[in-house]
């Protein structure tokens, strides 16, 4: 009996299709996530109404720093286990953190969607400081996506000469972006309306 065989050009022509799927996830997800961000910041907001919904959703800005925080460690956790070459290791804690990401998007679109932006007084001598992490924290936040993904995805694909590249830039970047998010909620947590 026969086995198929399979070609190094049929290989190649997989991880092709699959090089193309990745690129098209990692360009969709890159646009579509500050769209929906943008979008959400101007539009206006389903009503949550009072109640235990309402106590929920006044959760979600400290349960959006907790995921953070958690990120940071699990990021730098990540960080330790490959530079001991525990790469089984070092894969699952980037799974980790990737799901925790995800999971704060989740929320904070959850809340953002039903509560308007807490402002940070104008006359608080820290304004400026805020404003500076704030803005910086959100543009990053918006950069951190296809960085994440596209390392994510060659870490996959075992593709590691390409992966430790982008990774090498994608790890300070998304530990500032984590870092700064709990920032951000130190300083506006004082002036929510709950």
């Amino acid at each position: 009996m026969n086995s198929p065989q399979i070609t190094i050009n049929q290989l190649s022509d997989n991880d092709g299709a699959a090089e193309r799927k990745a690129r098209i996830f990692i360009l969709t997800a890159s646009l579509a996530i500050p769209v929906l961000v943008t979008i959400l910041h101007y539009a206006p907001k389903i009503e949550a109404g009072s109640g235990s919904l309402r106590t929920f959703l006044n959760f979600l800005p400290t349960f959006n720093a907790i995921v953070n925080s958690i990120t940071t460690v699990v990021l730098i956790a990540a960080f330790m286990a490959i530079i001991r070459k525990r790469v089984i290791l070092h894969k699952r804690l980037m799974t980790t953190a990737l799901v925790m990401s995800v999971l704060f998007l989740l929320s904070y679109v959850g809340y953002h969607s039903t509560s308007e932006p807490t402002i940070f007084p104008k006359d608080n001598p820290l304004r400026t400081l805020y404003l500076i992490i704030l803005n910086s924290h959100i543009i990053l936040s918006a950069v951190i996506v296809p960085l994440v993904l596209i390392s994510y995805s060659r870490g996959l694909a075992r593709r590691y000469d390409k992966h430790r590249k982008i990774a090498r830039i994608t790890l300070p970047l998304w530990l500032y972006v984590t870092i700064t998010g709990v920032i951000v909620y130190l300083f506006i947590s004082p002036y929510y309306p709950f």
